[in-house]
């Protein structure tokens, strides 16, 4: 039990955790301006390939990433137009933003790279790693939150500030008041539209970054798929949270730390098929016993309300 349960199981946890957080986040901000955005699987996986794309033309960490945020912004300009100018169904938006993300990919990783199921390079540099001067040399402490790519950190600095805004600022406020009513909020002089737009853009930009973290961050490869259901897991991530960005934060941990764990016990001599289902099982269970009727309502309604 001691060896499950040891101190890199933690610092494990929260790298798989980033991914999550930030996609997460970026659902919970078209959530709050009343779109239910099931399109964050595909926009994890535009920025996890364009990561790749962008350091492999460029060479550069900060180009890397800028690359992966305006790919997935571009995505992001797709689903806002469909969405919102063409009033069409969010649900069937965000699914075929998913499937349109995933064969794009794949197309492309033979196009770029002539390369089928997965492309790496040796040479290839991930994202710098930050050890924290003076919490690094505190026992187990330190080697649970020293040590890790410079997205994990900028993920719980985007925690705070993302509640700060919603629940400190005016125009936070007034992004509330888009979602929660925006017959009223268009009455005020709120221009509804274009702060959606908003919304769904830091969303993307938020995307980007979960998908760099996976190619870059964890890993320094891209495969088909890589994002393995992460998206609908933050999607998950975002309900549960009730799109708070504290609470998000705190069901994204939960779901990290089952991920990692799933990876743990693989060198438990368990089957890895059964290992792989640990997340998902949770995330099944989590939907099951804190389910939030009102959100699910409120989803059904933008989704009825696109028609």
């Amino acid at each position: 039990m001691d060896q499950l349960f040891d101190v890199s199981l933690f610092a494990s946890a929260l790298r798989m955790l980033t991914p999550i957080l930030l996609a997460a986040l970026g659902g919970a901000i078209c959530a709050r301006v009343g779109l239910f955005n099931v399109g964050l699987e595909g926009l994890m996986l535009i920025g996890a390939f364009s990561a790749i794309v962008g350091n492999y033309l460029t060479g550069s960490i900060a180009l890397s990433l800028l690359f992966a945020i305006g790919c997935t912004l571009a995505f992001s300009l797709l689903f806002a137009f469909m969405s919102i100018q063409l009033q069409a169904n969010v649900i069937v938006v965000g699914i075929a933003l998913n499937f349109l993300a995933l064969g794009l990919t794949t197309f492309s990783l033979r196009a770029i790279f002539d390369v089928k199921g997965a492309y790496y390079d040796k040479n290839m540099l991930g994202l710098p790693k930050l050890h924290i001067p003076l919490i690094e040399d505190i026992p187990w402490l330190g080697y649970v939150l020293s040590g890790h790519s410079v997205l994990v950190y900028v993920s719980i600095l985007i925690v705070a500030a993302l509640h700060y805004y919603l629940f400190r600022t005016v125009s936070g406020f007034r992004l509330l008041a888009a979602g929660e009513n925006p017959t009223a909020a268009r009455s005020l002089g709120i221009k509804v539209t274009r702060i959606q737009y908003g919304a769904v853009l830091l969303c993307g930009a938020l995307c980007g970054l979960a998908g760099a973290q996976l190619s870059l961050g964890n890993v320094t490869m891209f495969t088909e798929g890589m994002t393995a259901g992460r998206g609908f897991i933050a999607l998950v991530a975002t309900m549960l949270g009730q799109s708070n960005p504290l609470g998000v934060a705190g069901a994204s941990l939960l779901f990290g730390f089952m991920e990692s764990l799933s990876i743990r016990l693989q060198g438990f001599a368990l089957p890895t098929h059964f290992t792989l289902m640990v997340p998902y099982v949770v995330t099944i269970l989590a939907m099951l016993f804190f389910k939030d009727k009102g959100y699910m309502q409120e989803a059904r309604k933008s989704s009825g309300s696109s028609r």
